[in-house]
């Protein structure tokens, strides 16, 4: 990834904290962002203090108007614009397996759809105008999109929209946009199960460079694909 741009919504705890660290470790200029502006420039220092380039922007993928900012200061890194956007910002208003459909807010949902759903629609959108033609775009999911589970209320129902929306992109656009399933991963977002963020980080970066993107684009890419790629 040497000399390549990334950007990264999301990118200041958790899997985008950890993407974001893969990225500049293998020689992308990262463009991070989230709401917290001091989470942002923490997360840029520990970046730059392992001898890494970073770029931290206050943005909030709610606002389309955000994200445009965010996609022209990272187009600025090179001549041909952007190389590879991963799409992580998101919420879970609640307790993962404790928000079930039926007792959910309209306020929750509302917000679910709009930062989960909407937010990769507004990633992807502004940062079409800077993407190179090998570009490759990333959508964090999970089973949940796919396989209802109790609980998981209309934040399983935003990464079922969210996939939705990398799909449509991937059939109107020419550019490479796919899913990326890590499996379980302990985060604020899914609680303390799972995975290390830094353990999964690298499936994320094969699926940046190395995954073919044919296999990449309209699909789910995952631990399973990973593996089986790499061993």
């Amino acid at each position: 990834m040497n000399g390549e741009t990334a950007v990264v919504t999301g990118g200041t705890e958790g899997i985008g904290r950890a993407v974001a660290r893969e990225f500049a470790d293998a020689g992308a200029s990262v463009v991070l962002c989230a709401r917290d502006a001091d989470r942002v420039a923490d997360a840029v220092d520990a970046i730059e203090a392992d001898g890494g380039t970073a770029t931290g922007i206050r943005a909030d993928v709610r606002d389309e108007f955000d994200v445009e900012r965010l996609m022209e200061t990272a187009a600025r890194f090179r001549d041909d614009g952007i190389d590879h956007v991963v799409a992580n910002a998101g919420v879970y208003h609640g307790d993962p397996g404790e928000t079930p459909l039926s007792g959910e807010s309209y306020a929750a949902f509302d917000d679910h759809l709009r930062t989960n759903a909407r937010g990769v629609f507004a990633s992807v959108s502004e940062a079409l105008p800077h993407l190179n033609d090998g570009a490759r775009v990333l959508v964090p999911t999970g089973s949940v999109a796919r396989d209802a589970e109790p609980g998981t209320g209309s934040y399983a129902v935003s990464k079922a929209a969210a996939e939705a929306v990398a799909r449509g992109f991937a059939a109107d656009t020419p550019h490479a946009v796919g899913c990326v399933d890590p499996g379980l991963v302990a985060t604020d977002l899914s609680g303390s199960g799972g995975r290390d963020p830094a353990d999964v980080a690298p499936i994320f970066r094969w699926a940046a460079t190395d995954a073919p993107a044919a296999e990449l684009d309209g699909s789910v890419l995952g631990l399973r694909e990973w593996r089986s790629a790499t061993r």
